[in-house]
């Protein structure tokens, strides 16, 4: 069942850079280039950056105990055997064509046995720059956890 589940993800991922656009999101906003900065003489903190339009981190987390099969994609991509809990976190930088048509991440763990001793999807999570955006129900969804990152 779990290589019936991989072989449709990986599919899924393979054609993950087909879709249709729906349209360009808008440029920056009039403060981006509005001079709003500070005089020479004066010394202002440093601001802290904004992520890079098209730059975001990333979360897997798989929960659970024991070892599991986990199958992931977001900026790599892997089908390894995992101590749980596992997370990973990576920075996805997209092209604009990705920007516009999306980026699929994805985190397919294997079966582990819950405590009434039946086999179920381990649980997974993604995060999109710190914001909860995927799981799977607590293991009760079989599908995985995944995410489209547009922008």
């Amino acid at each position: 069942m779990f290589a019936g589940t991989a072989l449709a993800v990986a599919a899924a991922m393979l054609l993950s850079g087909c879709g249709s656009d729906d349209g360009a999101k808008g440029g920056g906003s009039a403060a981006d280039s509005a001079g709003d900065k500070a005089p020479a003489s004066q010394s202002a903190p440093p601001k802290e950056r904004a992520p890079e339009k098209g730059t975001h981190e990333v979360t897997l987390e798989v929960g659970g105990t024991g070892k599991v099969a986990v199958m992931y994609h977001a900026a790599s991509s892997g089908f390894e055997e995992r101590s749980l809990p596992w997370t990973l976190t990576e920075v996805v930088e997209l092209t604009d064509a990705e920007q516009r048509v999306g980026y699929l991440v994805t985190a397919v763990p294997g079966t582990i046995t819950a405590a009434d001793g039946s086999l179920r999807q381990a649980p997974c999570v993604i995060k999109v720059d710190g914001r909860k955006v995927a799981d799977n129900n607590s293991g009760k969804s079989p599908k995985g956890c995944k995410f489209t990152i547009k922008g």
